[in-house]
């Protein structure tokens, strides 16, 4: 599976982006996939996941309530909307993906494979 993340870049403080993640594979609607995101300085953190058919999304507490993942199993892409943006959100957002659903969603262990990263920066 290969993971190409797009959708960042510069936005104000409280304004929104959309990421998307394309895979390629034809396995794409079976797999978990997820966001992280690295700010500079600072370890890799998990954002958010969902399961393979898009029942059931997870949040880390810090977005839950501005940030919404989602996905088209059809277009093999996820999508995070990422709403009332703050400075703090800066950071290169990773998707991943893994094979097998683990309760530890919110390990980047689990996961086998990942995107290069997209820039999001957010002007105070």
């Amino acid at each position: 599976v290969q993971l190409q993340a797009s959708g960042g870049g510069l936005v104000q403080a409280r304004g929104s982006l959309r990421l998307s993640c394309a895979a390629s594979g034809r396995t794409f609607s079976t797999y978990t996939m997820s966001w992280f995101r690295q700010a500079p300085g600072k370890e890799r953190e998990f954002v958010a996941a969902i399961l393979w058919n898009g029942s059931t999304a997870y949040y880390a507490d810090r977005v839950k309530g501005r940030f919404t993942m989602s996905r088209d199993n059809a277009k093999n892409t996820v999508y995070l909307q990422m709403n009332s943006l703050k400075p703090e959100d800066t950071a290169v957002y990773y998707c991943a993906a893994a094979a097998y659903y683990s309760g530890s969603y919110y390990l980047s262990e689990v996961y086998e494979y990942w995107g290069q990263g997209t820039l999001v920066t957010v002007s105070s």
